[in-house]
Formats: C-alpha cells, sequence, structure tokens
C-alpha cells in the first residue's frame, strides 16, 4: 500500500518504521524527522495519492485541524486511519467529515505504549466501517499483536477510555493496598503472593507491579522512570468524565481517579514518572 503517516512522535515513529519494512511511506511532522522515512514537506502532500493515510496527535483540536487539510487532499475511497487517543466527540466528527469526501475513516487507538509500538506487539480498538476494517487489518497486523473491532466510528476511542479508566482507578486501589499493608506489617512478596492468586487478581497487580522487587519487572524497578506517564493517564481519565459527563455516565470512581491523578501531576512530583509511582505517593501520606 501507499501509505501517509502524519505524526511521528514517539509512538508514531516506530509503527511508520514498521510499516515501511513492507509499504511505501511517506510522513510528515511538524518536528520529528526520523531515519527511514521518506518525508513530506506537509500534511497534505503525506495524504496525496495514499490508499490509507495513518494520523497518530496529541489529541481531539488537532485532529480536526488535520482532517481538515489532508481530507480534501486525499483521493475518493482512501482510508483515514487515526491511532491517536482522542475525545469520542472529535472521533466521530471526523469520521463524518470523512464521508463528505468520500473517504473512510477508522479511529483506532493504541495500548501498549512506546515498547509495544516498537516491538510491533500494539493492540488496536478500532471503530469504523466493516470493509474499511478489513482493508487495514493487514496494517493492524505489522503494527500489533491484537486488533479489535468494536462496533461504529467512535467505539475505538470509546473502548480505549473505558479500559484506561479501569486501568487508572485499579492502579491507585493496588498501591492503596500496598501501603496498608505495609503499615499492617504485611510483606509485600506475601501480599503479592495472595492477591496475585486470589480474588485481589488485576492487571496492576500482576503484570504492572507498583512495588519494587515484587512480581515481573516494571517501572517500579527502574526508579518509576515511565513505561506509561502518569500525564498520559492523566489525559486519558480526563477523555473518560467528558465522555460520562456526554453520556450522562456516574462514573464516581473514575471522577475520584482523576482528581488523584490531576493532583498527583499538577501539583505534586508526578509529572515525568510512571502512573505507578502512585506508590510512593501513598507511602509519604497520613490519612487525612
Amino acid at each position: 500500500m501507499k501509505i501517509g503517516f502524519i505524526g511521528l512522535g514517539n509512538m508514531g515513529a516506530p509503527m511508520a518504521i514498521n510499516l515501511a519494512k513492507d509499504h511505501d511511506i511517506t510522513g510528515f511532522d511538524t518536528i520529528a524527522q526520523p531515519d527511514g522515512i521518506a518525508m513530506a514537506t506537509n500534511a497534505a502532500a503525506a495524504a496525496k495519492d495514499a490508499d490509507v493515510v495513518i494520523t497518530m496527535l496529541p489529541n481531539g483540536d488537532i485532529l480536526r485541524a488535520v482532517a481538515d487539510e489532508i481530507h480534501p487532499a486525499m483521493k475518493p475511497g482512501a482510508i483515514h486511519l487515526d491511532c491517536s487517543t482522542v475525545d469520542v466527540q472529535s472521533a466521530r466528527a471526523v469520521a463524518t467529515q470523512a464521508e463528505t469526501h468520500r473517504l473512510a475513516a477508522i479511529d483506532a487507538p493504541v495500548s501498549g505504549g512506546i515498547g509495544g509500538a516498537t516491538n510491533g506487539t500494539l493492540t488496536f480498538m478500532a471503530g469504523g466501517p466493516d470493509a474499511a476494517f478489513a482493508k487495514v487489518k493487514p496494517l493492524f497486523d505489522i503494527m500489533g499483536q491484537k486488533a479489535v473491532h468494536c462496533g461504529a466510528a467512535g467505539n475505538g476511542q470509546a473502548a480505549k477510555i473505558c479500559n484506561n479508566m479501569i486501568l487508572g482507578v485499579t492502579m491507585i486501589a493496588t498501591c492503596e493496598a500496598f501501603v496498608l499493608a505495609d503499615k499492617l506489617g504485611l510483606d509485600r512478596q506475601a501480599m503479592f503472593d495472595v492477591v496475585s492468586t486470589s480474588s485481589g487478581y488485576s492487571w496492576t497487580m500482576n503484570a504492572y507491579c507498583p512495588a519494587p522487587g515484587v512480581g515481573p519487572q516494571s517501572p517500579a524497578d527502574n526508579n518509576y522512570q515511565p513505561g506509561f506517564a502518569a500525564e498520559l493517564m492523566l489525559k486519558d481519565l480526563n477523555l473518560s468524565q467528558m465522555a460520562a459527563e456526554a453520556a450522562d455516565a456516574d462514573t464516581p470512581m473514575g471522577q475520584a481517579a482523576t482528581a488523584l491523578y490531576q493532583q498527583f501531576v499538577e501539583s505534586e512530583d508526578g509529572k515525568g514518572k510512571d502512573f505507578s509511582a502512585m506508590l510512593p505517593r501513598f507511602e509519604s501520606r497520613r490519612r487525612g
């Protein structure tokens, strides 16, 4: 395929490099110039004549602005595959706009972080038409290990937002439980051995344990250098609460997690640390 790739930052660049092994890639980014990718002078030039244009952008406002630029330049029948994590409303608005230009749109945010992008092991949560999903499925197979078609436009974003709201809430609960165990005199390894094989089992405990030296290797064992930064968790939690407000959904745990991560990132020392650094944050606090 001839592919345009717009947004070649920490995630987009390795994704594009993996695709370039098998496809003709033309990239564009306002800052990055990754090796091995032919670069266009602007987004519209990267999109021109492409079968698929992939975008990996920071937020919904930028996605809408880029869509305004690239959709008129894309050939009829082409697919706009957006892998950004943005609000559901922006994803659906871009999909509707694509239709007016006789294009198809798929929103497919990713899970797996920079390591997954580099190693081609991302998970994609996709929303959009069946036929368009089928056409881009071979690209998902190169960039990732799993792609789930979640339904209509915007449903990929909905799945990502719901997943990461669960992730944020469970990480906080896991960190709180470790600190409570410490104060009750329960050894962390014993805590892990019990919880990881009983009803407290969770991804945040079993696969990404926030306690250093316990469980599989995780950012906790590297001084909480980010695998998934706390500010990115805050972004996703904010998106979850925007969606909850728009859908009139009661999400008190999601709301509480958003407030805690906002405090951690904006008022404490959480920015630039992994989202599991909530554990030392709770260690330093008393019941208040």
